[in-house]
């Protein structure tokens, strides 16, 4: 489930929380705030997040 950015799009200048490397997906947390990740953690990452109700956006979706 792919949501809207409620947040500016993504630049060049916006890093993977877990690695540092280019962010290409954006998650919305449920009780707020957001986690920028690259593609290879936002692969990793995804499913658990949907699960507790995130809202994954991508730069597909821009």
């Amino acid at each position: 489930m792919s949501g809207t950015l409620t947040s500016p799009q993504l630049t060049a200048a916006d890093r993977c929380d877990r690695c540092g490397a280019g962010a290409r997906v954006r998650a919305t947390l449920p009780a707020g705030g957001e986690l920028l990740f690259c593609g290879h953690h936002a692969k990793e990452h995804t499913d658990r997040l949907r699960e507790q109700g995130a809202i994954i956006s991508s730069e597909a979706d821009i």
